[in-house]
């Protein structure tokens, strides 16, 4: 059964930190990416509730969380969801990190590797240098000025304008565009936009990705899956590719005429492999559930 999901909040490092929760059994905890919520995550983890737990955060910076001033790093948001998986008693979990959360969950992993069961990358960040100029443009001196104007009422209002602009840098499709537009939804107040560059150049610099994990991906010793689209505009699939070769126990799944957000462009498709390769709560020990979810 479908559970639907629920709404909660947990105060982590004096500020408060929203999420969306549901079902019972082996827990899942999916990671959005940069300018995304626990709305991106919404259907999916609805269906994998049928026999996991599962758990999506609103990374700080982002979505209705809190948005300090602090720390922004990969590390910096690992050790934050490390602390919402002590506050609910978890202890070891499944990941699923899309863009810039599956570079979070490649640090988790690293950082803490006993608490990972396994790990699913889609359209990861962190597994190579070459990205979008998309995503490039904000770690340039004078993006905190040009922010502001891309973000109001009225350039938001202007979607035709912003599918153009989006295409001018090869970002194509409905789905990456209408991303792309609540992306922008987030920019719209100072605390959204200081939140947004603080996470972009702790990633990205001028000339890529400031994280390579070619080194680190070997020593990942956990079941992976790596997901990706084949017409992905804003992280090569080469990514992919490389990355699988290198780690010890990963398969990779191309989903066709998918872009940026392949679990969105292909949900149906995204969820049978996802199940597939966690497989089901009676296939699993029942060592972990929720401890207090709400």
């Amino acid at each position: 059964m479908t559970h639907r999901l629920q709404s909660a909040r947990r105060r982590l490092n004096g500020h408060d930190l929203h999420y969306v929760h549901a079902g019972d059994g082996p827990p899942i905890v999916f990671l959005h990416g940069v300018l995304g919520s626990t709305r991106v995550w919404a259907r999916l983890a609805a269906e994998m509730s049928q026999d996991h737990f599962v758990l999506a955060p609103d990374l700080f910076g982002h979505g209705m969380s809190a948005k300090p001033a602090g720390d922004y790093s990969l590390a910096g948001h690992a050790a934050v969801v490390r602390d919402l998986l002590d506050s609910l008693g978890l202890t070891r979990v499944t990941l699923v990190g899309h863009s810039l959360g599956g570079g979070i969950a490649l640090e988790f992993t690293y950082l803490f590797p006993d608490r990972v069961d396994r790990l699913v990358l889609v359209a990861s960040g962190g597994l190579g240098r070459e990205v979008n100029v998309l995503l490039r443009a904000p770690t340039l001196p004078g993006a905190e000025l040009v922010l502001p104007l891309v973000a109001s009422g009225f350039a938001r209002r202007q979607g035709d304008k912003l599918a153009r602009a989006l295409a001018f840098v090869g970002v194509k499709g409905s789905t990456d565009v209408a991303e792309a537009w609540h992306g922008f939804e987030q920019l719209a107040d100072g605390d959204g936009r200081r939140a947004f560059l603080a996470t972009i150049r702790a990633v990205v610099g001028y000339d890529g990705q400031r994280l390579s994990a070619a080194e680190l991906l070997p020593r990942l010793h956990v079941p992976t899956l790596v997901v990706w689209g084949d017409k992905d505009r804003m992280i090569p699939l080469s990514h992919a590719q490389d990355a699988v070769a290198l780690m010890p126990d990963a398969r990779l799944v191309v989903l066709e005429n998918a872009g940026h957000f392949p679990h969105l462009d292909q949900p149906e498709r995204f969820v049978e492999v996802v199940r597939e390769f966690v497989g089901r709560a009676d296939d699993q020990p029942a060592e972990d559930r929720r401890a207090d979810a709400g």
